[in-house]
């Protein structure tokens, strides 16, 4: 097994940089943000001729995702370059990422290495959101009457909600509704003005 890990662009789409600036910030923006980071996780599992998983490579499969625990928020694809892994193989890995609640993504991301003849390589994704720097007290006993900004702003809340969010990805992205039925998704929200209207409410 082989990791990499790349950083991302920085969450809310904001220039200002996660290090101390040299400058008086005197806005109310933080020069705190969350800096998220995707890691790749690789296996490389043999097949057999007929490109089906052979029972071991399963069992090897099953505990490599337990080793990882694997959810929410983690991508899996299969990296088969060489079409050398047929359907059954390619459904037991489904069937495996399908009990962790999860679906094995279309594209595969670009790992290093080979991948050996006769194995197929699967690639867990993995996003994590922190915000470098924070806590940030180096200026709590200077007073310099420049009505700035502390450095510290933010930190707390910034913090909270990168490590809170389900899935770091959304800081950057975020999620899209396409596909979503509109009228079932405000369906809770109409029953409850129904209700209140009729209790008299709004």
């Amino acid at each position: 097994m082989r990791f990499v890990s790349i950083a991302l662009v920085s969450a809310l789409g904001l220039s200002l940089t996660a290090c101390g600036s040299t400058t008086a910030n005197r806005s109310v923006n933080s020069e705190r943000q969350p800096v998220v980071t995707r890691s790749h996780f690789v296996l490389d599992v043999n097949t057999t001729g007929t490109g089906s998983l052979p029972d071991g490579e399963f069992r090897r499969l099953a505990g490599w995702f337990d080793a990882l625990e694997l959810g929410y928020g983690d991508r899996v694809a299969i990296d088969d370059p060489g079409h050398g892994a047929g359907p059954s193989a390619r459904s037991a890995v489904e069937t495996l990422v399908a009990q962790k609640g999860l679906l094995v993504s279309e594209t595969a991301p670009v790992t290093q290495g080979h991948i050996p003849s006769g194995a197929m390589r699967i690639v867990v994704s993995r996003s994590t959101a922190a915000v470098p720097g924070c806590p940030d007290w180096s200026n709590r006993s200077h007073t310099d009457f420049q009505a700035r900004t502390s450095e510290n702003y933010g930190c707390g809340v910034n913090s909270t909600m990168a490590a809170m969010i389900a899935d770091p990805e959304d800081l950057v992205r975020g999620q899209t509704r396409d596909g979503e039925d509109q009228a079932e998704a405000s369906k809770a929200i109409r029953a409850y003005r129904d209700k209140a209207k009729k209790a008299g409410g709004l």
